[in-house]
């Protein structure tokens, strides 16, 4: 079964584009999986809630919210990486899918990884 770790500019795009993010991600994906998410994601997360105001706050509030319905896990930091991007990058080492819309994130990671295409759709890029 893969592991499917969402970052935290695709939990934002939900709100952004109007994108079921779950739905695309089934959709996309022909074989077992299971959704995670990084402790450190549900920290920005909680940050852009608190500090930000409008759009991005109501985004955040989103995400969390249909993390929290979705059951979708938590991988607890381990500390040996200090950085969000870093775990995401560790955890695409070893294998698992990262979905991101971070254009820098994206050259680090290893293929195949998630993005959204068109603001609309989930590929699979590889």
């Amino acid at each position: 079964m893969k592991k499917i770790i969402i970052d935290t500019n695709a939990l934002m795009a939900i709100s952004e584009f109007k994108i079921d993010l779950f739905s695309e991600i089934k959709r996309c994906c022909d074989f077992k999986y299971k959704i995670y998410v990084l402790e450190g994601t549900l920290r920005e997360l909680d940050n852009i809630q608190k500090e930000q105001r409008g759009k991005e706050k109501q985004a955040a509030r989103l995400a969390l919210s249909l993390l929290k319905h979705q059951n979708v896990e938590v991988l607890e930091d381990d500390g040996t990486e200090k950085y969000v991007d870093d775990r995401l990058v560790y955890h695409s080492q070893q294998g698992d899918l990262v979905l991101t819309q971070d254009a820098g994130l994206k050259k680090r990671l290893q293929k195949p990884y998630l993005t959204i295409r068109q603001k609309k759709m989930v590929v699979l890029a590889d």
